[in-house]
């Protein structure tokens, strides 16, 4: 069954109307016909199993069948701190790590990065990353869906984390896998934690310096080298097989 994320003032108490993007999606892309079974969600736990009626200029008008709770989150809330990667390859951090449970992805400019990103075009980007995070929200069942934020600098991430339960910075650099363990085994059910991804040429010394007097804690992932799109789905993984109920 499809499943889309619309806004709660959309949500009546017998009918859902589908606008935008999700209307053209249904209508002219998907060209789903009134009778069709979809679920909808509003980002919370209540699961809204509908079937279309019709289509208006408004949007898609949707019949409520009936009510679900589900809870298809993490256990734990993750944040990533994405050093922003040369072409598309941010894209695919969005569309993996979405389906792998991060709650909200920050792209930063470190002191590595490539990528000379347009003020003027940053909106634009920023909403086409949601759209993909919408998107990989919706084909894993998510039941919220990831948010991508605007570019931040280093400082400013490391400075927003302070607000996490946990700060964790993989660096090649690192050793020890003992420590590696102990600190992921310390992260909890109802946890937050900021998790630091380097861009393709890592994390300066000065930054990882930065980071570790503010709490971060820093950690090997092995004696292999990932790659810049590979890291946070490492760190999601592990985190799922050892936190999923």
């Amino acid at each position: 069954m499809r499943v889309f994320f619309t806004d709660r003032e959309n949500v009546s108490s017998e009918t859902i109307c589908l606008k935008g993007d999700n209307g053209h999606h249904i209508k002219n892309v998907l060209r789903l016909k009134p009778g069709t079974d979809i679920s909808v969600k509003t980002g919370g736990s209540t699961v809204y199993l509908c079937r279309i009626k019709g289509f208006t200029d408004e949007g898609v008008i949707c019949d409520i069948e009936s009510r679900e709770e589900t809870d298809n989150e993490l256990p734990v809330r993750i944040c990533i701190y994405q050093g922003l990667p040369k072409g598309d390859k941010f894209e695919t951090v969005i569309q993996k790590c979405t389906e792998l449970g991060a709650v909200r992805i920050i792209p930063v400019i470190t002191e590595r990065t490539v990528v000379k990103l347009d003020p003027k075009k940053a909106e634009s980007k920023c909403e086409r990353w949601n759209k993909i995070a919408v998107n990989a929200s919706e084909q894993s069942k998510r039941s919220s869906v990831c948010l991508v934020e605007r570019p931040v600098s280093f400082k400013e991430a490391v400075s927003e984390a302070l607000d996490f339960d946990h700060i964790i910075l993989p660096f090649e650099c690192a050793e020890g896998f003992d420590k590696t363990r102990k600190v992921f085994d310390g992260v909890k059910r109802g946890d937050s934690v900021a998790l630091f991804i380097g861009p393709e040429g890592g994390f300066s010394d000065k930054e990882v310096e930065l980071a570790g007097e503010n709490g971060a804690k820093v950690v090997t992932l092995g004696r292999r080298i990932l790659r810049t799109e590979t890291a946070a789905m490492y760190v999601l993984s592990v985190f799922g097989y050892l936190l999923e109920e």
